[in-house]
């Protein structure tokens, strides 16, 4: 970045400010490892520097000055309220939230409009008995109604969790019937890739397996007229206009606890039943102004948006933008009808200029041939985000070719269990291909040897060892705690393991190399799946692939461009391209083509339980299928592990 770059930056201007009380920083490097010494004075700068309101003033930072996790308890006596931070200092006409879907034209909504829905929501929610602590869940596309009734439900301090409407109906039982929700509310259907469909039917057995539910709310979004027995209609249900709470307020904030739940999120349910993340309104307030204005650098006049549906943390991630000075953008459909570009569309008719999408998706706009400037005027867009998987040092380039070279591009990675990312974007420092730029302000990021030593320039865990403020409250329903602690302390005794392989350099940048749990380990050597779909991606040919070791045997799955064939050429290019690019030991034993890569409904690819298939573990054993976007696609690894259970296949 330039120096005026630098100087724009709200992290330079935090940096500025912490230095009158805590002496100059020389580098981000310096100030980052300040946060992760002295993490008490750290997060009470970020308290004092976004002006924290709140009823009670905490007693200290951490509880007794613990630093346990888990079990560290963050500003004990502190009470607030997430939502009313998000209303704080708005201005009633400017635009807050601007959306657009398949079939949507763009449309705006401002923040007068966003606190009156948000208020009737609120006002209808009370109605219903909806208090403290009362779990509400959605089933709502990301929309603008989504948006208004979770901050609805903080305002109250009633628990939200949500779901996509392209969410099947198992999927969504599994993790709402948990929590024992009190109030349903849900869409009629929705549209995606040019395609209706109507989820009435869904709704209806959801309130069959949640006996909690005291009302389902039908918002008819696919059909203006839709209806649903038993459901109360979206306008029925609202507060009236100007909608007073108990204090003759508008809309009215409980403050709460510190640690009081917020929303529950939840982890990608392949294998048995989704884990259900509790978080709280201070944790996840502090990460997300600590996160939102100093790494993503949102501002006055930024309109930001990620590709994200209800589904997963990337919306919450995207609500948490309404704590800075920016507005955001929502898209509801598929980023592919009617073809790639329909992102880079709606980035030039927003204005956008912060843009996040999947590593994914920018691999296959890549691939597809896409052009983003074409026709459009991009020249407000000065970012782009990528998350959700290793971003290809092709990727970097691509970005670069297409959008310019004053651009900044960054790579991040945390997850649902802290609601954010704790490795990625610094607006101040420079961009390495193929490179995270640096760890996060008070996370305390390390790379462990299997003997729990810290490595520098070596791949090893991912390690947090000092707690952050958006650690999971809980599990639900986990009383004892043995199944947080399972989850990610069963390794390394009071160190948080992630569950992914980083490599940490000298410069203090990183590289995320795939899951831990799914390494590639060849005679002792041992390599991230990333590595190898790099090399196999680099392949003009193949558009998408999928590895896996099982038991000494690694096939190698690849789905095809159109018009292209898996012949001895293609086979042998390949196995050479893995050989150079990776290693002679990574070389796949067999090569197979495929229609389709399994993935999550996050858009995850299924290593694990496509390996545990292949070892023999009965499909339902091993992924649950309402967990998948594309659940037919696990029927051919089926087949394939029948066929090796009773022939000679290697």
């Amino acid at each position: 970045p330039s120096d005026d770059d630098v100087q724009a930056t709200m992290l330079h201007r935090y940096q500025d400010w912490l230095e009158q009380t805590q002496g100059p920083f020389a580098s981000y490097a310096e100030l980052w490892q300040w946060s992760v010494d002295e993490i008490e004075p750290f997060w009470a700068s970020i308290w004092d520097f976004f002006d924290v309101q709140a009823s009670g003033r905490y007693e200290r930072v951490l509880g007794s000055g613990s630093h346990a996790m888990p079990g560290a308890e963050w500003f004990p006596g502190a009470r607030l309220n997430y939502a009313e931070h998000v209303f704080r200092g708005t201005d009633d006409a400017e635009v807050a939230i601007r959306w657009a879907g398949e079939g949507r034209p763009l449309t705006e909504m401002t923040w007068a409009q966003l606190r009156t829905l948000t208020a009737r929501i609120a006002a209808g929610l009370r109605a219903l008995g909806v208090e403290p602590g009362d779990r509400v869940v959605a089933y709502l596309p990301n929309s603008p109604h989504a948006v208004a009734a979770v901050l609805a439900c903080a305002s109250i301090g009633a628990v939200w969790s949500s779901c996509s409407p392209d969410f099947g109906a198992r999927a969504v039982s599994d993790r709402f019937a948990q929590i024992e929700p009190k109030v349903l509310l849900a869409v009629d259907g929705y549209r995606y890739g040019g395609r209706d469909y109507d989820r009435r039917a869904i709704v209806g057995g959801l309130r069959a397996q949640m006996p909690s539910l005291v009302a389902t709310v039908l918002l008819p979004y696919l059909d203006a007229g839709a209806t649903l027995d038993g459901a109360l209609d979206w306008d029925d249900f609202l507060g009236p206009e100007g909608a007073r709470g108990a204090d003759g307020e508008e809309l009215e904030f409980a403050q709460l606890p510190f640690d009081h739940p917020l929303w529950v999120l939840y982890s990608s349910g392949t294998t048995g039943l989704p884990k259900a993340i509790v978080q709280g309104h201070g944790g996840i307030l502090l990460e997300q102004l600590k996160h939102q204005h100093l790494h993503l650098d949102a501002r006055a006049g930024d309109r930001v948006f990620w590709f994200t549906t209800t589904g997963w943390m990337m919306w919450n991630f995207l609500v948490g933008v309404l704590l800075t000075d920016a507005s955001i953008v929502l898209y509801d459909g598929n980023p592919g009808t009617p073809d790639l570009g329909v992102v880079w569309e709606l980035a030039a008719d927003a204005g956008i200029t912060i843009l996040g999408a999947s590593a994914g998706y920018l691999a296959a706009c890549e691939k597809a041939g896409v052009v983003p400037r074409d026709g459009r005027d991009l020249s407000a867009l000065r970012a782009v985000g990528s998350t959700g998987s290793p971003l290809a040092p092709e990727s970097y380039d691509w970005v670069y070719d297409q959008l310019g070279p004053d651009l900044w591009l960054f790579s991040t990675s945390g997850g649902s269990d802290v609601c954010t990312a704790f490795v990625g974007g610094v607006p101040t420092l420079p961009v390495t291909r193929g490179e995270l730029q640096a760890r996060s302000l008070g996370a305390r990021v390390e790379a462990f040897d299997p003997d729990g030593e810290e490595l520098i320039g070596a791949v090893g865990e991912l390690v947090l060892t000092e707690p952050l403020p958006s650690m999971p409250l809980s599990l639900w329903g986990d009383d004892d705690g043995s199944r947080l602690r399972d989850a990610y302390f069963d390794h390394f005794d009071g160190v948080w393991r992630h569950g992914d392989w980083i490599a940490i350099s000298e410069r203090g940048t990183a590289v995320i190399s795939g899951r831990s749990d799914s390494t590639i380990n060849r005679d002792g050597v041992r390599m991230g799946t990333s590595e190898i779909y790099r090399s196999v991606l680099g392949r003009d040919e193949i558009v998408d692939a999928l590895v896996v070791d099982v038991d000494g045997w690694m096939p190698l799955f690849v789905v095809l461009r159109d018009g292209a064939t898996l012949d001895d050429a293609l086979v042998g290019a390949i196995k050479a391209h893995v050989r150079e690019d990776c290693s002679p030991r990574h070389v796949p034993n067999a090569i197979y083509a495929v229609a389709e890569v399994p993935r999550t409904l996050s858009g995850k690819v299924l290593e694990v339980p496509v390996k545990r298939i292949l070892q023999g573990a009965a499909p339902e054993v091993a992924a649950s299928r309402d967990s998948l976007v594309n659940p037919a696609a696990l029927d051919w690894f089926v087949d394939l592990a029948r066929e090796r259970a009773v022939s000679t296949l290697p």
